[in-house]
C-alpha cells in the first residue's frame, strides 16, 4: 500500500457532467468521499442524487469527467468488468427493489447463488444477514406480505449479504412513518459503526441526516447512543453536500450546515 493510500478517496467524482434530452443534469460535479465517510446528498428532486448514486455504482456513465471508485476509474470500466466490479458494492433503494416472485430467503441470497456460492454457506450467511436487520422470522414470506418498513430491511439485508465496503443509500426512510424511519436509521448506523462501510446516502430528510453525525451505534448495549451528552461533538465521519440544478452548492460537516445561512441550504433544516 502506498503511503498516501489512507488518505485516498474511496469515491471520487472529477468534473462529471451528464445530459438527457431534457438539458444537462450534472454539471460539473467535483465530490470527494473519504475511507468509512457518509457522504449525506441533500437537494431538491431532480438535483443530481440518485444520479450520483448511479454513477457511484457504474450503471451510468458521465458524458465527461471521471467517477473512480475504490480507486478504479468505473466510468471508463468495460461492462463485463463492471459487472465483477458491482459486487462490492451494496444497495438500498428507496422503494427496496426487491423481486415480488422470490421470497425474502431468496431476495437476500440472489448475489450469492449468482456467484456460485455453496448451499451450506449461502443458508447461513442470509440467516446471518436477516438476523442483523431482525427479519429472520420473515425469512419464507413474500414481499408482498411484508410491511414498507420490512421490505427496506429486507433490502439492507441483501446490501451486506457480500460485505460490501461501500453502501448506496437512496432516500432509505422516505415514505415511512417516523418510528419505522428510526428502525432504517438504527440499522444504517449499526452497519456503519459495526461494519465500517463507506456511505453515499441520498435524502429529504435532514433529521436522519444529522443522526449520522450524532449518534452512534454502541454494540456493548445495542443500542443508539449520542456521541456526546449535549450532542455538540461528532462521531464517526459525516459531511453533506448539497445538491442544486445538477451541481455541488454546500459541502461541509453538521455544524457548518446547521450553521449557514443561506436560504437555499436552510430550506432543507427547517
Amino acid at each position: 500500500m502506498s503511503p498516501n493510500a489512507a488518505s485516498e478517496p474511496v469515491i471520487a467524482f472529477e468534473g462529471v457532467r451528464i445530459s438527457f434530452d431534457e438539458g444537462e443534469a450534472l454539471r460539473g460535479i467535483n465530490l470527494r468521499v473519504a475511507p468509512q465517510e457518509t457522504k449525506i446528498l441533500v437537494g431538491e428532486t431532480g438535483s443530481g442524487k440518485t444520479l450520483l448514486l448511479k454513477l457511484a455504482a457504474g450503471l451510468l456513465r458521465p458524458d465527461a469527467g471521471r467517477v473512480v471508485v475504490l480507486g478504479q476509474e468505473i466510468s471508463a470500466m468495460r461492462e463485463k468488468d463492471l459487472l465483477d466490479f458491482r459486487r462490492q458494492i451494496g444497495f438500498v433503494f428507496q422503494e427496496g427493489a426487491l423481486f415480488d416472485s422470490l421470497s425474502v430467503e431468496e431476495n437476500v441470497a440472489y448475489r450469492l447463488r449468482e456467484e456460485g456460492a455453496d448451499e451450506a454457506e449461502i443458508e447461513e450467511r442470509v440467516r446471518e444477514a436477516l438476523r442483523f436487520v431482525e427479519l429472520e422470522h420473515a425469512i419464507d414470506k413474500l414481499p408482498g406480505e411484508l410491511s414498507g418498513g420490512m421490505r427496506r430491511r429486507v433490502s439492507i439485508a441483501r446490501a451486506l449479504i457480500s460485505a460490501p465496503p461501500i453502501v448506496l443509500y437512496d432516500s432509505p426512510t422516505a415514505g415511512l412513518d417516523p418510528v419505522t424511519a428510526q428502525t432504517i436509521i438504527t440499522l444504517i448506523l449499526r452497519l456503519r459503526d459495526t461494519h465500517g462501510v463507506t456511505a453515499l446516502l441520498a435524502t429529504h430528510r435532514l433529521q436522519d441526516a444529522f443522526a449520522m453525525a450524532h449518534y452512534r451505534f454502541d454494540p456493548e448495549s445495542g443500542r443508539v447512543a449520542p456521541v456526546a451528552p449535549n450532542g455538540a461533538s461528532a462521531g464517526p465521519m459525516t459531511s453533506f453536500a448539497v445538491l442544486c440544478d445538477g451541481a455541488v452548492y454546500f459541502e461541509g460537516d453538521h455544524r457548518a450546515i446547521a450553521e449557514c445561512q443561506d436560504s437555499y441550504v436552510q430550506k432543507f433544516l427547517v
